[in-house]
């Protein structure tokens, strides 16, 4: 089954190297666009450790050749392709299906 994908904003409204939050069938979702590219990554918003909505202000590290969000609260790292927690797999994300098309960011639903 293909996916349906929303519309949730313009690429240049996404800073290159940094995240936002989107609203996306009532879930938060952290959108971030690492490089000057079109490259776009989404996990969920939610810091599983402590069930604050604060991942789309992390910030985005690089680690064996990976791109990981570092949780603005305690730092722990979780991987923006697969949402493994690199400290404790326990506490991993959901990741979403993310796309640009024609300068639009799109997340799968």
């Amino acid at each position: 089954m293909a996916s349906k994908f929303v519309k949730i904003c313009q690429l240049e409204d996404i800073v290159p190297g940094t995240g936002v939050c989107a609203l996306v069938n009532g879930e938060q979702v952290a959108v971030f666009r690492p490089t000057q590219g079109e490259e776009v990554l989404a996990i969920s918003n939610t810091d599983p450790y402590f069930q604050a909505n604060v991942l789309s202000r992390g910030l985005i590290v690089e680690h064996q050749g990976e791109l990981w969000v570092a949780s603005p609260l305690k730092k722990q790292r979780f991987n923006l392709t697969t949402g493994v927690c690199m400290e404790n797999e326990q506490f991993n994300v959901k990741t979403y299906n993310a796309r640009v098309i024609k300068g639009s960011v799109e997340i799968a639903v």
